[in-house]
């Protein structure tokens, strides 16, 4: 007996333009840390200290290695691959590939750089992404994304 196939959530549109199929999101920061503060911070926001903009945690797992794996565990053998980490060298860049919190035809890409500045650091993510880009994730991912760079520069000096 063979299963139904499985039916796409995606809202399917027609006449899709570039721009419709698109998404790039850039957010830069300056942190009053060092570059390994910041990074460190980077790591344990896409990780154990990971939270949604209202604080809410989000059970993420970062495994920080060459194909590691970047997923959400939700517990009971239940969770959700957002990525795989792409590069990583420590204490300046991390690139992630996958289709992140979209879980639907998406091709994305984030990358984060760390960079000395002065007496601090600058933080620099950028967020490309390719595919059925539903209008929910359209209008919260530029909101999403600032309230995670907050977050990384609170861990980063010791206010998260």
């Amino acid at each position: 007996m063979s299963a139904a196939p499985r039916q796409s959530t995606a809202p399917v549109r027609h006449g899709l333009t570039l721009a419709d199929m698109t998404l790039h999101i850039e957010k830069s920061i300056e942190i009053e840390a060092p570059v390994e503060a910041g990074f460190d911070a980077v790591l344990q926001q896409f990780g154990p200290l990971a939270a949604q903009p209202d604080g809410t945690p989000m059970a993420l797992t970062l495994e920080a290695r060459p194909g590691g794996r970047w997923y959400r565990d939700t517990s009971d053998n239940t969770g959700h691959l957002w990525g795989f980490v792409q590069v990583i060298k420590p204490p300046t860049l991390l690139e992630i590939q996958g289709p992140m919190f979209m879980s639907y035809p998406v091709a994305g890409h984030i990358s984060v750089r760390v960079e000395p500045a002065g007496s601090g650091c600058t933080l620099r993510l950028v967020h490309s992404a390719f595919g059925m880009i539903a209008q929910e994730h359209r209008e919260g991912v530029d909101m999403g994304w600032q309230a995670w760079v907050d977050r990384v520069r609170a861990i980063a000096t010791g206010q998260g």
